[in-house]
């Protein structure tokens, strides 16, 4: 079957297809090793298309920019002005079909509907699909319609596609109010067996405001101060302060940008300071106008408040002329805004059915697995048996960062543990959508006195008192793991500020190990450019002995058909087969074998090198009859010192990324985090840990 592309265009001006688009890249990065985004046309006003720079960055496309666009907007005008339309389609076309030469599958995105320019009209985008051979899927505007005159729409639509005669993938009605969603889910369907699926997508208001990064981007102005996170904050008002403070601050809302001259110092200070009591509402940034100097003695006052809590940002133009042109400034994604881009995949993932588009895309996809694609299909197993998870190191900034994004993307149920005003205040301040989240602190929750029980009677033989249990349950690792082993919560993720062993120990106390299993051991995940490997032990065990050893590869088997990997398991040494001598390499041997006795079905192989264990052309000298060698996916190290310098090396050296460790052999899943991990690492380990315990189950 030949494969098939997806053309995302309005099918009107307004309708937010930006929204879809996102959700398709991220359902294609998870389905395809290797997937292009293609522009027909783009606007030559523009330094760099914002569209295509955003993909590039988000999905680490790396095609050339001019690769990904058909041809500028004046070129196209003026072959239209000499009557080639055929020429500017042929164009489009040989450009389209050198990047799509070179993909699994391809995403276009129609050109935006601007004035009454031909070529911003439904009827283009729909021919163009046609010629590039795409499915297309054209997005109505739901946002300020009424039900009839959705379904107007909609219908005028599905008369257009027929007269091009388009080849659909879906329908999407974006942007509609909640009181609208029952009545037209039930006139519009999506069943596999209709030929014109339709899928509605709910209103969020938060993405349709303009972030301080837009206004910064779109009104070319200087940064003065801020970062990444005060850069995507929201703006929900303009406020022009022009008045005296007193009356200034009187009018302070909740989300606004405060535009001023540059040398209000009254303004410019008052803002701080409203934005540090509690008495006011919190502003989301501050902009200065005018060419006028702020003075230099505030500047200095500034300067020395280190990383200010808002973005200042500053341009040439008078009041007047910022305030006018700020009220065009649109709503855009771009590959940092983090909270935006969660909350918009979230919303579509939850109300379109990408299962049903796979089958309707009919094409054959590669057997590669990248780092994109296995993100993206954790997060969906995450998403379809909803998990709840526990995150001792509550205030900590990168924990709430994460939560934040799985939250939005509605992967998993997460609890925090820490002091509630604290934490809530960090939220308040960071500026994250976190205002349902649930917070318990250990000092002052009801469990702690069943915890304490519970723990009493595990380790009292160990010579544990009750009031030692209770005064030890006041520990974030110990209470989050008594959660966990008290089903209050499915897993546990901690180690971001707290050492492994303040993650682990309460864990090998309370949950243990599973039956059958004789030691707690780790795995990384090391997503390589075009797959997945899986290396253990790489973090627990220092020198685990022969019996030890195998017991550490059959869990690595089993952790790695857990996430879909057929496991093919090289037990590494410095030798291969049977040419070496010594303790170390004969420690491997017997490993090999007793995990051969205990699971014949696997298939595991050793001692051998990494070149054999990974070269098929070494692997044919070394080990010619190997159903392993050549192409391992599990590497089991002979100790500690190995596999961690071994897994560390592979990822500062090939830019690999490393998820793990995951800790395999207890009862309940706890994972243990880097301390110097990132959000990302941290969101990648939560889900891992969601779709551990629905392992369990």
């Amino acid at each position: 079957m030949n494969k098939r592309n997806i053309y995302v265009t309005g099918a009107e001006q307004g309708s937010g297809k930006s929204i879809i688009m996102l959700a398709m890249m991220d359902m294609l990065s998870g389905y395809a090793s290797k997937i292009g985004f293609f522009r027909p046309i783009i606007h030559t006003h523009e330094k760099q298309d914002e569209l295509i720079q955003f993909v590039r960055n988000k999905y680490q496309i790396d095609f050339s920019y001019d690769a990904m666009y058909g041809c500028e907007l004046e070129e196209a005008r003026a072959l239209l002005e000499k009557n080639k339309y055929n020429e500017l389609l042929k164009r489009i076309l040989t450009k389209y079909r050198a990047l799509s030469d070179q993909c699994e599958y391809v995403l276009c995105v129609g050109p935006d509907y601007r004035g009454d320019d031909s070529i911003f009209e439904f009827d283009f985008n729909a021919e163009v699909a046609n010629n590039l051979g795409c499915l297309i899927m054209p997005v109505v505007q739901g946002q300020g319609r009424n039900d009839f005159q959705i379904i107007d729409a909609v219908n005028r639509l599905k008369h257009a596609l027929l007269e091009f005669d388009c080849d659909l993938l879906a329908c999407i009605i974006n942007g509609v109010a909640v009181e609208q969603l029952d009545i037209l889910r039930g006139r519009f369907s999506h069943r596999p067996e209709n030929r014109f699926p339709v899928y509605i997508v709910p209103t969020e208001p938060t993405l349709y405001k303009p972030s301080l990064g837009n206004i910064a981007s779109q009104l070319d102005t200087d940064v003065l101060s801020g970062n990444k996170q005060t850069l995507n904050r929201l703006v929900s008002h303009y406020k022009i302060a022009a008045m005296q403070v007193p009356d200034f601050l009187d009018l302070l809302e909740e989300g606004d940008l405060i535009i001023t001259p540059s040398d209000r110092a009254d303004i410019i200070l008052a803002c701080f300071m409203a934005y540090s009591s509690s008495n006011y509402p919190q502003i989301a940034g501050l902009l200065l106008t005018g060419k006028q100097q702020t003075a230099i003695q505030v500047k200095s006052l500034l300067a020395g408040l280190g990383e200010t809590p808002f973005a200042v940002l500053s341009v040439a133009h008078d009041t007047f002329t910022t305030a006018m042109q700020i009220r065009e400034v649109k709503a855009r994604f771009y590959s940092q805004d983090e909270r935006k881009i969660a909350t918009a995949l979230g919303l579509v993932e939850s109300n379109l059915d990408f299962s049903d588009m796979k089958q309707r895309l009919s094409a054959k996809h590669s057997d590669r697995v990248t780092p994109l694609m296995f993100e993206y299909e954790q997060i969906q197993r995450a998403k379809q048996d909803i998990r709840h998870i526990v995150l001792p190191e509550g205030s900590e900034e990168r924990i709430l960062r994460a939560a934040q994004i799985l939250l939005l993307r509605k992967a998993v149920n997460i609890t925090l543990l820490g002091d509630v005003d604290e934490i809530r205040q960090k939220i308040k301040t960071l500026d994250l959508q976190l205002d349902d989240i649930n917070i318990i602190n250990p000092l002052q929750s009801v469990l702690r006195k069943l915890f304490a029980e519970a723990y009493f009677n595990i380790r009292k033989d160990k010579g544990v008192t009750y009031d030692m249990a209770y005064d030890i349950m006041s520990d974030v690792s110990y209470f989050g793991t008594m959660m966990v082993h008290l089903n209050h919560a499915d897993g546990m993720v901690s180690g971001a500020v707290h050492t492994t062993q303040h993650t682990i120990r309460p864990a090998f106390q309370i949950i243990k190990t599973r039956p059958g299993t004789a030691i707690v051991s780790s795995v990384f995940f090391m997503c390589m450019e075009d797959r997945v490997l899986v290396y253990g032990d790489c973090a627990v065990n220092p020198d685990p002995d022969a019996q030890q050893l195998a017991d550490i590869a059959i869990s690595a088997a089993m952790t790695a058909k857990m996430y879909n990997i057929a496991p093919r398991v090289a037990m590494l040494s410095y030798s291969t087969g049977e040419s070496g001598k010594g303790e170390a390499v004969d420690k491997v041997r017997q490993a090999v074998a007793i995990a051969r006795l205990a699971h014949p079905e696997l298939k595991i192989e050793g001692p051998m090198q990494y070149d054999a264990a990974v070269d098929a052309g070494v692997a044919r000298t070394k080990l010619p009859d190997s159903e392993v060698a050549g192409q391992a996916n599990v590497f089991i190290f002979p100790d500690l010192n190995t596999g961690n310098n071994t897994y560390k090396a592979v990822q500062r050296s090939s830019g690999a990324i490393a998820i793990g460790p995951i800790l395999q052999g207890l009862n309940k899943p706890v994972n243990d985090l880097s301390r110097g991990c990132t959000v990302t690492d941290i969101v990648n380990t939560v889900v891992m840990t969601a779709i551990q315990s629905q392992s369990k189950n």
